[in-house]
């Protein structure tokens, strides 16, 4: 897989310099200004590798545009496509993102190293 600091994240964002991009030396999905984020830890569970979503932050001038669910998507949808499962560690994945957006569960780590990907 090739490394760049940033790639961007697929077709999420509204063009207010809140497009999402991935940030895969800091590990997190941001806006383009950086000022909204989602951080993650990539670890091993047995033979899985699993993406532990640790956190998620928008600053009170940004809050309310949906850009937390925006950044959940390109985070979800980036483990996906590269066949890993989500630990939803992060308050607002677990008890927000994941209940308006059940069809994510699938991606979601179980106990004994498998998801429903």
């Amino acid at each position: 897989m090739a490394t760049r600091s940033k790639r961007e994240a697929e077709g999420v964002g509204d063009g207010d310099g809140n497009k999402i991009v991935w940030n895969e030396a800091q590990q997190r999905f941001e806006t383009q200004d950086k000022e909204a984020f989602v951080e993650y830890a990539l670890k091993e569970k047995g033979k899985v590798m699993v993406m532990d979503l640790i956190h998620t932050f928008v600053p009170p001038s940004k809050r309310g545009l949906g850009l937390a669910s925006h950044l959940c998507v390109a985070a979800f949808q980036h483990a996906q496509s590269h066949s890993l499962s989500i630990i939803p560690t992060c308050s607002y994945v677990s008890d927000t993102f994941l209940p308006r957006n059940p069809s994510w569960n699938s991606v979601v780590y179980t106990e004994g190293g498998k998801s429903n990907i």
